[in-house]
C-alpha cells in the first residue's frame, strides 16, 4: 500500500534505537525525510546511517535532548515546518513510589508529558494553516494497564493522554489527526529491563518469569520494533485521516478489556 507520504518531512523525537527508530526507519522507507534526534552520537549517527543505507527519504540527524527547550529549539530550526511529528521520549526508571521525591515526578512529568505538549503546541498551528498534519506520541499500554513499578511513567502518560483527547478533534477539520500509540512489551532494551526489575521485584528467577510473562499475552512474544514501526507509519499515512484521539494498543493480546 502506497501510504501517500512519499515527500513529507517527519521529527521523530528520541529516535537513536528502540521504538523511535522503528518509527523513524518506517517513514524513511514511505519516502518521508526524517530529523531524528537523540542526546549521544554514536547510536545516533549509527542509526542514521541505517536508515540511510534503507533507502526512501533523507534522513538528518541532530544530537538533541527533546526533554530540554533548548533541545526542542535545536529540532524546529532545522525543520521548522514539519507534516508528522512522532514524540517519544525515554521512560523514567522503575521502582517503588515511596522513593520517589518532588524531582523524580518533575522529572518524569517533563519527560514523558512536558515535552510531547510543548512540540504539539509548537507544530499544531503550522500543520493546520498548511492543510496537513499528523501527530502520533508513543505511550505505553501502561495507560490502560497500570504497572506497579512503573508509577512515574503511569502518571504521566496518563497526564498526556488526558491532554491530547481535549485539543485532537478540533484540528481534525484541517487534514490534522493526533493520536497516541500505545506498546505493549516490544523487544526494545527498555522492555527486558522492565521485565528484569519485575523478576527482582518478585525474587523469581528472570528466564522463568520471562517465560510466564510472555504465556499470559495473546501472542505469546514479545513484539518486534519493526511492526511498531509500521502502525506509526500507517497512523501518519493519507489513508489514516479519519482517524483521531484514539489510544491504539499495540500489545500482542497483553491488554484484558474490552474497551
Amino acid at each position: 500500500m502506497d501510504l501517500g507520504i512519499n515527500g513529507k518531512k517527519a521529527i521523530v523525537c528520541a529516535s537513536s534505537k528502540g521504538l523511535g527508530k522503528a518509527s523513524a526507519m518506517a517513514l524513511a522507507r514511505e519516502g518521508v525525510d526524517v530529523w531524528i534526534c537523540a542526546r549521544h552520537r554514536e547510536a545516533l549517527e549509527r542509526t542514521a546511517d541505517e536508515i540511510a543505507a534503507a533507502g526512501g527519504g533523507k534522513v538528518q540527524a541532530l544530537v538533541a535532548d527533546v526533554t530540554t527547550g533548548q533541545g526542542r529549539d535545536q529540532l524546529l530550526a532545522a525543520c521548522p515546518e514539519p507534516d508528522i511529528l512522532v514524540n517519544n521520549a525515554g521512560g523514567p526508571p522503575p521502582g517503588d513510589f515511596r522513593d520517589w521525591d518532588q524531582q523524580d515526578w518533575f522529572d518524569a512529568i517533563n519527560a514523558n508529558m512536558f515535552s510531547a505538549i510543548d512540540m504539539i503546541r509548537r507544530c499544531l498551528d503550522g500543520m493546520t494553516g498548511r492543510g496537513f498534519g499528523r501527530i502520533v506520541n508513543i505511550t505505553s499500554v501502561a495507560v490502560k494497564m497500570p504497572v506497579s513499578v512503573l508509577g512515574l511513567s503511569n502518571g504521566a502518560r496518563a497526564g498526556l493522554t488526558g491532554f491530547v483527547s481535549g485539543i485532537a478533534r478540533e484540528p481534525a477539520q484541517h487534514n490534522v489527526t493526533i493520536n497516541n500509540l500505545l506498546p505493549g512489551y516490544v523487544a526494545t532494551d527498555r522492555m527486558w529491563s522492565v521485565l528484569e526489575s519485575n523478576a527482582q521485584a518478585s525474587g523469581l528467577d528472570q528466564a522463568a518469569h520471562r517465560e510466564s510473562f510472555f504465556s499470559k499475552i495473546g501472542a505469546r512474544r514479545p513484539g518486534d520494533p519493526d511492526e511498531f514501526g509500521a502502525v506509526c507509519a500507517f497512523l501518519c499515512s493519507q489513508q489514516a485521516a479519519y482517524i483521531t484521539a484514539q489510544n491504539i494498543l499495540m500489545d500482542g493480546g497483553l491488554y484484558p478489556g474490552t474497551f
